[in-house]
């Protein structure tokens, strides 16, 4: 499923088509997240990491991971793994979460993210998905529906609530059905860091450096919700 909408670029309008990634895609888009995430949350960044492990990963959802292209430049990107909830019962029910997410620096604040997550999430409701859970910045992602997980009552597996556990309701109420729930996001996330080291390797030489926004990044991943 394709769709295309403009965006603003000085004086006049583009055409931004989003379309499915394919094998092709993959040295572009990797190089793209590579670029929007250098020196955003650490010196370097992983994501184009992960994104390499979760395409090879049994949780990875290709019929939900899109590009955005401008005349065949792709300019953004959001892949999509399985996820999980469990309630108090022991139900455990399949949700998704999105990462990485990004557009490059140039196309930054022009609607190509948000244009990337309505169309994926169309098309999660379509295929019944009750909800999208995230860790994410709220400043980036409650514009788009998503709420704390603690006003959900979705907390992470040990019992904490952090601030940046996202929800975004795909089936309204579906969360109230029990009043406790424990989120598992896939452990593709989770890998070696040496080992996404070693893959950076792959890429052209960039400077790590120190930004405030990596303080930033650090305080929100330590803060809860009370």
């Amino acid at each position: 499923m394709n769709s295309t909408f403009t965006c603003s670029a000085q004086d006049h309008t583009l055409p931004i088509s989003i379309r499915p990634e394919n094998a092709a895609d993959h040295p572009a888009v990797d190089a793209m997240i590579r670029e929007a995430f250098w020196n955003l949350y650490r010196p370097g960044c992983d994501e184009h990491y992960t994104a390499h492990l979760l395409r090879n990963h049994e949780d990875f959802l290709p019929e939900l991971t899109f590009v955005a292209e401008v005349d065949g430049q792709i300019i953004g990107s959001i892949m999509y793994a399985r996820s999980w909830v469990t309630n108090e019962a022991g139900e455990k029910v399949d949700t998704l979460t999105f990462g990485p997410l990004c557009v490059h620096p140039a196309w930054q604040r022009r609607g190509v993210g948000t244009a990337l997550i309505e169309h994926t999430r169309a098309l999660a409701v379509q295929r019944g998905y009750p909800a999208i859970l995230i860790l994410g910045d709220p400043h980036n992602y409650c514009k788009h529906g998503f709420r704390t997980g603690k006003d959900l009552g979705v907390s992470m597996v040990d019992g904490r609530y952090p601030l940046g556990l996202l929800v975004l309701e795909l089936r309204p109420g579906f969360f109230a059905s029990s009043p406790r729930w424990a989120f598992q996001p896939s452990p593709v996330y989770e890998f070696d860091a040496a080992q996404a080291e070693a893959y950076d390797l792959r890429f052209p030489p960039k400077e790590k450096k120190h930004h405030y926004s990596q303080e930033l990044f650090s305080m929100l991943v330590r803060a809860v919700v009370d």
